[in-house]
């Protein structure tokens, strides 16, 4: 099917087909609710990494916090590539993966709760939630349609993104004045608000990607695969929103 197609790069067509044929005879096949209650058990594992590093450095223990943040960052890299080329390995590595990211979520989230204002990281969660749960009623009840125009615009734009990323990054290791991106001016409030939608987004077509597999018959470990690749837009989105948060507050 041509629209078997995600703008999450763990979420592919390629990849559910490549477990399809590399597990023909795994017992059991993929199902939603299955994805659903491994995103639960990813989810309870990334609030206790978090929980974990927040609460180091609330007992002032913030260099043994900085360094889980850069294990959680570094193995949680290693581990999504390690599970995005093995799909098969999902089981094993997505909770890793999950402890991993909250390690580095819970550091950086009171690090913005500290600079900014308390509350700010609660009202981060409480909206990508909300957004969340919003888009996936506006995918149920068919009112957002993932047509092929609709991914090949959510696709196209999710890949500007990633390369906009990368070339402020190089240009600010050249000494490039890229402050725009991280100020809170109106011009940097407006473009986290596109990349906030344009993740939104995502997850309408992450939705109908676990809904095809799913259909599709795909293995079950595909369920801990697909997880994991809606828990990586559900970050994405979650620190997105809080970076807008941060610049609205600013502004204050």
């Amino acid at each position: 099917m041509a629209l078997f197609e995600s703008g999450n790069p763990t979420l592919s067509e390629k990849m559910f087909d490549k477990a399809g044929h590399a597990q023909a005879n795994e017992a059991g096949t993929m199902s939603v609710r299955g994805t659903m209650n491994k995103f639960g058990l990813m989810l309870i594992g990334v609030i206790a990494g978090a929980g974990y590093t927040w609460h180091l450095i609330d007992q002032n223990n913030p260099s043994l916090a900085q360094t889980l943040m850069i294990v959680g960052v570094i193995g949680g890299l290693i581990t999504a590539l390690a599970i995005i080329f093995k799909p098969n390995w999902a089981p094993a590595l997505a909770p890793a993966y999950a402890i991993l990211e909250g390690l580095f979520l819970g550091a950086i989230s009171k690090v913005f709760n500290d600079a900014f204002y308390p509350g700010i990281v609660v009202q981060a969660v409480g909206l990508t939630f909300g957004v969340a749960v919003a888009m996936f009623l506006l995918y149920n009840f068919r009112i957002i349609k993932p047509t092929e125009k609709f991914r090949s615009m959510i696709m196209s734009a999710t890949l500007g993104i990633a390369i906009f990323y990368l070339l402020t990054w190089v240009l600010g290791l050249f000494g490039v004045d890229v402050s725009f991106v991280r100020d809170n001016s109106m011009l940097s409030i407006g473009i986290s608000l596109f990349i906030v939608a344009i993740a939104a987004l995502n997850l309408i077509l992450d939705f109908d990607m676990i809904e095809q597999g799913a259909e599709r018959g795909a293995p079950k470990f595909m369920e801990w695969y697909a997880a994991f690749g809606l828990m990586v837009t559900i970050v994405w989105l979650y620190l997105e929103i809080l970076r807008l948060l941060s610049k609205l507050s600013s502004r204050d």
